[in-house]
């Protein structure tokens, strides 16, 4: 299921595979006692994950159609190691989350990107879900983060929020 204690604040949700920092601690809030358990290429992360950095970032781009562009994005870098320990509480996560926020400021509604390595492979791009409370854990699927064409994306968001009316081409065409 998932987490029902902030669920209101998440129903703005523009992509559930996709969330924001701000979706992610809102989701957590009532759930601060249960193992944090973050998943992704079909497996969990080890128990003893650390966080090992969290930072935030502004960014000014052109994209593939020369439109300018400009985000702020969060990245969590997630050390997926065991030290003989069970995973994090929700609550611990959310401390370290908050002393960056008291520290650099973190913008609640960024782009969230979680970095993700055990120290061999070479660290992976991943966006989080929702999270879901099973079986007394709180878990956090990472699924990776795929390239875009924001041209092409805000086209096809056109085309999808444009209804025709029957038998008329669309209003977006």
């Amino acid at each position: 299921m998932t987490i029902q204690g902030n669920l209101g604040a998440l129903t703005g949700a523009v992509d559930p595979e996709d969330i924001t920092i701000g979706e992610l601690l809102a989701a957590l809030d009532g759930a601060a006692d249960l193992p944090l358990v973050f998943s992704y290429d079909g497996q969990d992360v080890k128990p003893g994950y650390h966080v090992t950095e969290v930072k935030a970032g502004r960014f000014e781009a052109l994209d593939c159609g020369a439109n300018p562009e400009s985000w702020t994005e969060i990245f969590i870098q997630l050390w997926d190691v065991n030290e003989d320990r069970a995973h994090m509480p929700a609550g611990k996560f959310m401390k370290i989350i908050g002393k960056v926020i008291e520290h650099v400021g973190l913008d609640r509604g960024a782009k969230l990107t979680f970095e993700v390595s055990d120290g061999v492979q070479p660290m992976q791009l991943h966006r989080a879900a929702l999270p879901r409370i099973e079986g007394g854990q709180v878990r956090v699927a990472l699924s990776p983060r795929p390239a875009s064409c924001k041209p092409r994306d805000r086209w096809l968001q056109e085309q999808n929020s444009c209804p025709a009316p029957s038998g008329a081409q669309p209003c977006c065409g």
